[in-house]
């Protein structure tokens, strides 16, 4: 495990001091107990609240990068990173001893599973090409694909996951979770190359790790049956960007990506001009509801931290 042990140690003899992102956050955070200082530091550095040497509880901003992760020099006293966000990429290879790193799982589940949804849908059913048509004012019927009867196999068997099963399940299609471990109704990831050709819709929600970095290579793609779609809700670099340019430029397969490696995707990359892709700018989990989800944990979390209690979806060295 990262950092510091699940438990968080015993409650601070000073009064524990919680830097949060959001001005809203005050409101949505719950009550916190007396002894708590809560600061609104939105990550402009030359805008600090206080100092960041007597912070002990940071929530940096939702979809914070590398970038971020050079204030951990100056906080001697952190004890607890909360992320808003379900993937922890950026932050688990460079938390200072002590700290421990706690993701967002279970945040952002309704919005990514929506997404993935949405997308599935939107591509199936031709609705990017219909758009266009509608700009240019033009009555483009045909016929489209649909949604009913494919196998989809969804690789990411965590809440995320979880939450796309349930969403996908009243659409008559069948399911294949893939984890990277098997167990009782999952599959693991060695099998991918078994399964791979039999589906018609492949769902990416894995975090990003050294495991999971280009998994998504040339041999995967070509395991891929002609006709399937790629579906990366996950991260960019799970998936080698060239070789899914190469792939989809035969036509051979589709994608619908929220993600890509290099994000933001460049204006002269050659993805732009694929008709066969369908591009969002990593909004899966940029809704409405997000701060409110995200505040109740971080309450949650703040408290459990002061009485000493174990901490929720602290990320492990397995992650």
């Amino acid at each position: 495990m990262h950092g510091a042990p699940e438990t968080a140690g015993p409650i601070l003899s000073t009064p524990v001091k919680v830097w949060i992102p959001h001005e809203a956050g005050r409101s949505l955070i719950g009550e916190l107990p007396p002894d708590t200082t809560l600061e609104v530091f939105t990550g402009d550095d030359t805008s600090l609240p206080s100092d960041p040497a007597t912070v002990e509880f940071w929530t940096p901003p939702f979809l914070s990068t590398v970038n971020a992760t050079h204030l951990l020099d100056k906080m001697p006293r952190l004890r607890v990173v909360q992320l808003m966000s379900a993937g922890a990429d950026a932050w688990v290879s460079r938390m200072p001893a002590g700290v421990t790193l706690c993701d967002a799982r279970g945040v952002h589940d309704s919005s990514t599973s929506e997404w993935v949804v949405a997308a599935v849908l939107a591509y199936l059913r031709n609705f990017p090409a219909f758009a266009r048509a509608q700009e240019r004012r033009q009555w483009a019927y045909g016929p489209t694909d649909e949604l009913a009867g494919k196998r989809v196999l969804i690789v990411g068997a965590g809440s995320i996951g979880a939450a796309i099963t349930r969403r996908l399940e009243p659409f008559e299609v069948s399911l294949t979770l893939v984890a990277r471990r098997a167990r009782d109704g999952v599959h693991g990831v060695d099998e991918l190359p078994r399964l791979l050709p039999f589906a018609d819709i492949v769902v990416l929600v894995v975090p990003l790790t050294r495991a999971t970095t280009g998994l998504v290579d040339a041999a995967f793609l070509a395991a891929m049956p002609d006709g399937a779609l790629l579906v990366n809700a996950a991260r960019g670099p799970v998936v080698d960007t060239e070789a899914l340019a190469a792939e989809l430029a035969t036509g051979r397969i589709a994608a619908a990506v929220d993600v890509t490696d290099p994000e933001p995707l460049p204006a002269d990359h050659r993805l732009w001009d694929m008709p066969n892709l369908l591009l969002t700018p990593h909004v899966a989990g940029s809704v409405r509801g997000f701060q409110s989800r995200a505040y109740r944990l971080i309450g949650e979390q703040v408290r459990r931290f002061a009485a000493g209690q174990p901490l929720e979806n602290v990320v492990t060295d397995g992650y």
